[in-house]
């Protein structure tokens, strides 16, 4: 940053902080003001590569959703410049919402599987400090090149990069909001967040506990291809399988360590899952339903059958951020417990 003051204007800045401190008064701190002192430089490692901040960031692109509900509970969601991408509403609260449709925004394109289409140049131009979410054609090192650091959810990390060694676990959702926490200097409201979060995946935990004494039930998360196409599934590297397992459901696919692969209807049939969760990006949530009960021998599924099915935007299940413990209530109020 390019700082140029004349010496009397610094001289009369200097003389106030010092009549401020000999008074024993702290100076106030404006609304979305950010200690740059303390604190810093800070680090982080994220998908393999070293990111250091200098300060608080006070100018993001954001081109994923997910960060919001972090960005919101720390108060920081003021530094958040532009955005492109879908932004659905039922992921906010009403403030949160307004606050996210006051951002201008780049472009909400996206391609059948729900990635965002952006040019790299699109966002170079807009001169930020940080640019949270890599979409396909835009790299780390491109934006590195001219001086733009970026952050991409360790779950979300580009081909290549695996940083997943174990399976995923609620503690990822809150490694998640501790790491955003450190970069922007509120840890204290990252610590307050986090024992929310502890506690109501606590809650759902404990009702899970209390159905048991029934047979546990089955359950797949997928992610279908609106109009034909691919089905994938999730592993026990993805958000889902804790998802499941705190539910009190029994993940069919926990033996795959993968985040998400491509399935077959034979197999989903084998599996024949009690229950079945849906995720879409976003558009019409009963057009999603219809792509999995379309499918060729579809009704030879128990959750079909049963119509045992809950559809659910991306992010309440994946990747691993509070939208997901909200994801979890949402499939304990759907389905009760798994037992």
């Amino acid at each position: 940053m390019h700082l140029s003051r004349r010496p009397c204007v610094l001289a009369l800045a200097v003389l106030l902080v010092l009549a401020t401190v000999s008074c024993g008064a702290p100076a106030p701190r404006t609304p979305g003001q950010r200690h740059a002192s303390e604190h810093y430089p800070v680090t982080v490692t994220n998908c393999g590569a070293e990111v250091t901040f200098d300060g608080p960031p006070r100018r993001i692109v954001l081109l994923d959703s997910s960060p919001v509900p972090v960005l919101s509970a720390l108060g920081v969601l003021d530094s958040v410049a532009l955005r492109a991408g879908a932004f659905p509403a039922e992921y906010y609260d009403p403030a949160t919402t307004a606050a996210i449709e006051a951002i201008p925004s780049l472009g909400e394109d996206l391609d059948t599987s729900g990635h965002l289409r952006i040019s790299a140049e699109v966002i170079i131009e807009q001169q930020p400090d940080l640019v949270l979410g890599l979409p396909d054609g835009i790299t780390r090192e491109g934006l590195a090149d001219v001086g733009i650091a970026a952050l991409v959810h360790p779950t979300l990390c580009p081909s290549g990069v695996d940083t997943a060694t174990s399976e995923t676990t609620f503690d990822d959702v809150y490694d998640h909001v501790t790491t955003f926490g450190r970069i922007f200097d509120r840890r204290d409201e990252a610590e307050s967040l986090i024992a929310s979060l502890r506690h109501r995946v606590a809650a759902v935990e404990a009702a899970a506990t209390a159905a048991e004494g029934r047979p546990r039930r089955t359950a797949a998360v997928l992610y279908p291809t609106v109009g034909g196409g691919t089905v994938y599934a999730y592993g026990n590297r993805s958000m889902a399988h804790p998802q499941l397992e705190a539910a009190g459901f029994t993940n069919v696919y926990a033996d795959v360590a993968d985040r998400v692969f491509e399935v077959t209807t034979e197999d989903l049939i084998g599996k024949n899952p009690d229950v079945l969760v849906l995720l879409h990006t976003d558009g019409d949530p009963r057009a999603v339903h219809d792509a999995v009960v379309g499918l060729p021998g579809a009704g030879a599924l128990q959750a079909v059958r049963e119509g045992t099915i809950l559809v659910q935007l991306f992010n309440f299940t994946e990747p691993a951020t509070p939208l997901s413990v909200a994801g979890l209530e949402r499939i304990h109020a759907a389905f009760g417990g798994g037992s």
